[in-house]
């Protein structure tokens, strides 16, 4: 009989798949309220966890030129076809975005949904990809990407609250700041979320 393995020998995605299954830590952020009657629309982006010795998350930075959003630190993402479920939506924006295979990628989880001030219900998606691929970012939507640790995303110690002035209202929400790049607002909330799902080390 073979010896039970350690959790350094565990596959990465059996690691992950094995602790999102188990209840959050935390309550989970759920976003921005809306007005009665209002209805969201569905989106999903893609939280791709690199598989190093020390995992690694996939983010973008988006162009100048959008419309919404312009330079902010994303996860690749956007609209749920009327056709597809959040993981088929993740992986095919990853693709148009990055040039990600959605082959390459390993799902592991859909999370729970967060709402954006934008009217959105986005569907974050977890995947284990392997290091290194060779990205080619979409020129007009992805300005630049970068991979950032896991276990630094996931400390409480670095997700900092903070306070805002928006539509004559105090908003909060979450700041994460990483080798001179500052992760914000939706992205740095579901990240929150992830780390209320998870005990990395």
């Amino acid at each position: 009989m073979k010896a039970a393995r350690t959790p350094a020998q565990t596959r990465l995605a059996d690691r992950l798949r094995e602790a999102l299954r188990a209840p959050p830590f935390e309550p989970i952020l759920a976003g921005d309220d809306w007005s009665a009657g209002s209805s969201p629309a569905p989106a999903a982006v893609l939280i791709a966890i690199t598989d190093r010795p020390e995992p690694g998350v996939i983010l973008t930075v988006r162009h100048a030129d959008l419309r919404t959003h312009a330079g902010q630190v994303a996860f690749p993402g956007g609209r749920i076809d009327s056709d597809e479920d959040p993981t088929a939506a993740a992986l095919r924006e990853a693709w148009e975005e990055l040039g990600l295979e959605p082959a390459a990628v390993e799902p592991i989880a859909a999370l729970e949904p967060y709402r954006t001030i934008t009217g959105f219900a986005v569907t974050p998606v977890v995947g284990v990809v392997a290091p290194d691929l060779p990205l080619a970012p979409h020129e007009q939507e992805v300005e630049d990407w970068f991979e950032a640790p896991l276990a630094f995303l996931l400390d409480p110690a670095n997700q900092q609250l903070q306070a805002m002035l928006f539509e004559g209202r105090e908003r909060h929400y979450y700041r994460i700041a990483w080798n001179g790049r500052d992760i914000w607002g939706a992205t740095a909330a579901m990240l929150v979320n992830l780390s209320r799902r998870l005990r990395w080390s």
